[in-house]
Formats: C-alpha cells, structure tokens, sequence
C-alpha cells in the first residue's frame, strides 16, 4: 500500500496488460521461438538442394521470411515486452515486485540470454548475403544457435508464469530454485514449445502465400514443407497440453468454466471448448492439405491457421490468468495486491489505517460514501471499474436480478463474496470500511462516477501510520 493507485476506468487494468501481454506472446511464440527454427529448416532446405535454382529460391523465401519476422520482433515484439513491465507495475506493484524479488537471478539471466539473442539476430540478418558458398552450412548453425537462445529466453519466462499458478514448495523454504522448479513449470514448457513451433508454421504459410508466385513450385513445394512442420509438431502439443492439463490445480479446473466465458455465461463452457478444440482440428486439417495438395490452396484459407492459433494462444492466456485467481502468487498475494499474511491486521485496522495515499483516514456517517470511493479505489479497481470493461455498476446491478441493492445486503454480501465467487479474494478491510464501501455501492445505483486513476487525478500524500511501542496506532489528521 506504498503506491498510489493506477487505474484505467474504461479499459480496465486488466485490459491493458492483456492486449499488451498477448500480443507479445503471439509475437514471441510465432516469429521467435519457433519462427527462427523454421527459417534455419526452410534456409538448410536449400542448401540441401542440388538444383541451383531451387537453392535460390529456398534462399531468398527464408530471407523474406527472415526479414519480416525480424523487423516484427524488434520493433513490436520488444516493446511489447517493455510494455509487460510498465503495465503490470503499474497496476500490480507489490506482485511484479514479489516476483522479481524471487527470481532476481533468472530474470537477470535472462537479460543476458536475451541480449545473446539480439546480438545473434542481428548476426543472422545481416551475414544473409554474406555468408555464401561453403560458409553457408555455418549461417545454418548461426540460425539454430539463435533458436536456443530465443527458446531459452522463453523456458526462463515460462518458470515464473507457471509459478504464478503453483508455487509448489516455495510456500515453506522460499528458495529460488524450489520457485523456478515448480510443479507446472515442465508441463508448461513442453505445451508452449510445440505450439510455438505449430503457430511459426502457421504464420509460414502466410508469408509463403505472399511472397513467392502464385502456383509455383517453389510455393507449392514450401507450403508441403511448412505443412509437415506443423503436422510434425501437432502430436506433441497434444501430449504436452494432456499433461499440462493434469498438472493444474483442482480448485483452478474448477474456475474453467468463467475463465472460458463470463460468470453469466459459464453455462455455455462446454460450446465454448467444442469450437476450441474444431479451432485446433481446422488448423491440423489445413496442414494436412497444405502437405497434400498445396497447389489447390486458396490464399484466403492459408490465413485461417494464422487467425486460429492467435485466437487459441489468447484464449490460453486468458484462462491461465482468470484460473489463478483470486491469487496473483498462491497462497502469497490476492490478486487485488495484498498479502494474505497482512490481512489480520487490515481487517483489524482497515486498508484506510495503513494507506499511504488516500484522501479519508477515519470514516463517519457525514463521508461514507467518499470513504466507500476510497476503499473502492484500494481494494477493488485493479480488477474492476465504475462502468467501463467488469464495472461495478453492471456487476452489482445483475447479481441481484437488477433489483436495488440495500446498504445492508450488500454489506453482508461483501462479507462473503468470496465464497460466491472463488475467484474473488476476501474483502481485506475491516467492518466500518466494508460498510462503507457498500455505501458506495448504493449509491452508484443513482449516481454516475468515474474513478480517475493518480496518473489524472493526481494523489494525496498524507503521512504513513506509525505505532508506538506499546501498539497504539497514531494517525497523522
């Protein structure tokens, strides 16, 4: 609570960090980890080849490959990757600070891997055309060494993710390596790599469709070769998502169904998870035809794959996010940014008490509706606004068959929400402060509001709370 509040009250934070966080993993996914080791297959394909003619044309379909995967991950890609940063410690100082106070030293090995990988990109685009002749089988290796590295990068970031599902023993000794080998870190990494290399392929076809003559045999002959890629890795994202699948906590597969859809529409998961599951069997289908008959492949299908497995990678990212909650790190930080260890004394002493920046410190009958906005502000907006994406209003408004909502029932509600809803933590403050905060509830009934956020509204910086010796708490007025 050392920080005033970021909020984006239309988007919702969680909005921001997800179309930044999911662009960069379909970038990373596609155009990286497993765009890099197609190009090196397609670029050894032609140094393989005996007519000199094909050996070009492999050649220069690589290289445009190359290029646009190249310019699309250094620009978009790295500052996507930025943006993880900025967004999430925007919204959630206390758990990207958690996190990189546990694993210090594997995202530090990780700049250095990555650092590795931008050197050895660059390596590889610009020694295309240099590297000739028998020095070509050398830049072949220069590719593969780059794709290590680009899935080293990836099996690091992969450790802190799935420790964010399941600490495993870190709960008790609180070591680095008990985090990094958490119990969903293999099984997460042996999906993520097979369907990192299925989505390059994808994305092969694309660029193949596009930049090489229509019908041609180099186009005819790339697409088969793209399409056993993918048809080469399908079988392993499946046994690596059957055991990931196994692998993930009960109390999360129970939450799979709200992940999938909305609380509203939980009903329909199983529809929703039929058209995952044709989204998968159309992109192995196409594959499959690309590998048989790439010839007869109309251009418009060959985006299919593409828009398929962006569809699908978000669609996972969305469920392993919603799935962990109402933890951010389990059993640690609820994911509205407290600690389960401080919540005895903030339900003692409220979230008010302890706040560093508010603008109410005591709640009495004639500010309860700005200590409830206070308490709202604190507690509640890293996954909630007012009216824009999740607000409030609509949340309150169709949990009571858009009935009025007393301060009374809601207080009581508040209470145990979090039994309702799972997915929801407790409430951390006390009971003057969860009145109040029905209060402001209520009041929304009738009245519009918008919480601005510090970035616009600016903060109030009042004193921290100290205590005596003795444990009087003295709160500066």
């Amino acid at each position: 609570m050392d920080f005033p509040v970021f909020h984006l009250d239309w988007l919702n934070n969680r909005g921001l960090i997800a179309i930044i966080a999911i662009l960069h993993v379909v970038i990373n996914h596609a155009m990286a980890v497993g765009g890099i080791p197609l190009i090196a297959y397609l670029e050894r394909r032609g140094v393989r080849a005996t007519d000199g003619t094909q050996a070009q044309q492999w050649d220069r379909l690589a290289f445009r490959m190359l290029a646009i995967f190249f310019f699309v991950t250094t620009t978009v890609g790295a500052l996507t990757g930025v943006g993880i940063w900025l967004s999430a410690g925007l919204v959630n100082p206390y758990a990207i600070g958690s996190l990189i106070r546990v694993f210090f030293w594997a995202w530090f090995t990780e700049w250095i891997v990555f650092v590795t990988e931008v050197v050895l990109i660059l390596a590889y685009y610009l020694s295309w055309k240099k590297w000739v002749g028998t020095k070509k089988v050398s830049h072949v290796k220069l590719g593969f060494g780059l794709a290590l590295a680009s899935w080293l990068t990836m099996a690091i970031i992969v450790a802190i993710l799935s420790f964010m599902m399941d600490p495993g023993s870190w709960g008790t000794d609180r070591t680095l390596l008990s985090g990094f080998l958490n119990p969903l870190y293999l099984p997460q990494l042996a999906f993520r790599t097979p369907v990192a290399m299925v989505m390059a392929g994808a994305f092969g076809l694309v660029v193949t469709a596009f930049v090489t003559p229509r019908r041609s045999e180099i186009q005819a002959a790339a697409l088969r070769a793209i399409g056993g890629w993918m048809l080469a890795w399908m079988p392993l994202c499946l046994v690596g998502g059957y055991w990931y699948a196994t692998r993930v906590p009960v109390a999360m597969k129970a939450q799979l169904p709200v992940a999938l859809l909305t609380q509203q529409l939980a009903q329909w998961s199983h529809g929703a998870i039929t058209v995952l599951v044709g989204a998968v069997v159309a992109i192995g289908l196409i594959a499959l035809w690309a590998r048989l008959a790439p010839r007869t492949l109309p251009r418009v299908v060959l985006l299919v794959p593409a828009l398929l497995a962006i569809l699908l990678l978000g669609t996972f990212e969305r469920v392993r996010e919603f799935t962990r909650k109402p933890y951010a790190i389990p059993g640690y930080l609820y994911s509205n940014g407290f600690r389960k260890a401080d919540y005895p004394i903030l339900q003692r002493d409220g979230v008010l008490a302890h706040a560093t920046y508010t603008r109410v410190r005591q709640i009495t009958s004639d500010n309860e509706v700005e200590a409830g906005r206070e308490v709202f502000n604190l507690t509640c907006t890293r996954c909630h606004t007012v009216d824009g994406i999740n607000g409030i209003r609509a949340v309150v408004a169709n949990m009571y068959g858009n009935q009025p909502w007393s301060v009374s029932a809601l207080d009581a509600y508040i209470g145990m929400m979090h039994n309702a809803r799972p997915y929801m933590p407790p409430f951390p403050g006390n009971g003057p402060e969860r009145k109040a905060l029905a209060t402001y509830l209520v009041y929304l009934q009738n009245h519009a509001d918008t919480i601005n956020g510090a970035q616009r509204d600016g903060v109030m910086v009042l004193p921290r709370p100290r205590r005596l010796a003795d444990g009087t708490l003295i709160i500066a007025q």
